[in-house]
């Protein structure tokens, strides 16, 4: 696997067109992540930081961060708007439905009680936490939030994941010489921090049974 990602990184193409296509791919690739929750859109917005770091462009990192964090908030309001059809359906629909499986009851739950207390704030940690977005958005669809209300709430909550994952790409990027060595790193770390609360709670249940 590292030797793959050694070899693709090494043949990238000139800078002029990595921004032609890269930044159109990153946005299309973290929109459909923030979507459908299966593409590991932290991870793709850590390795395009490593890749822009390396870059002699001066505003690499800055489009990078745009691009992913309205991405990410394009994605949020799809997803939500989709939702919401669902809530005002009589029969539902296949995103609610989506959604609702994605949510574990005992996280709904604590994600409605945080929602109660702290309002739309909640937002901005449940894009910081792994696993966490889901049973939130859908706490403030039961909830019958307004989608302009969700919004704002979700236009820091996008910014601080982009910010987060991009600080990630950077500190791989600027701890090795080669890119493909800050991406495989920055990739890892992603990789582990959105596992780590699985396997938390595996722990915690096999202890408990």
């Amino acid at each position: 696997m590292i030797h793959e990602i050694q070899g693709v990184v090494r043949e990238l193409p000139a800078e002029s067109t990595q921004q032609v296509v890269g930044y159109p791919s990153l946005f299309l690739l973290v929109a459909l992540g923030s979507l459908v929750p299966v593409v590991p859109t932290g991870a793709l917005v850590s390795s395009a930081a490593v890749v822009a770091f390396h870059q002699t462009a001066p505003f690499a990192l800055l489009v990078v961060f745009v691009v992913a964090s309205s991405a990410a908030f394009l994605g949020d309001i799809c997803l939500y708007w989709l939702g919401q059809r669902g809530v005002r359906s009589r029969n539902g629909s296949k995103w609610l439905e989506t959604i609702s499986r994605r949510a574990a009851p005992e996280r709904l739950a604590q994600a409605q009680r945080k929602l109660d207390e702290h309002g739309v704030v909640v937002l901005v940690l449940s894009r910081l936490v792994p696993a966490g977005r889901i049973p939130v958005m859908l706490a403030c669809l039961l909830g019958r939030m307004p989608l302009r209300r969700f919004a704002r709430g979700d236009v820091p909550a996008c910014l601080a994941w982009a910010a987060t994952y991009q600080l990630i790409g950077i500190l791989g990027g600027s701890l090795f010489p080669e890119p493909w060595q800050g991406v495989v790193a920055a990739v890892g770390l992603t990789l582990l921090i959105s596992g780590a609360p699985a396997v938390w709670r595996r722990l915690r249940t096999k202890s408990g049974s």
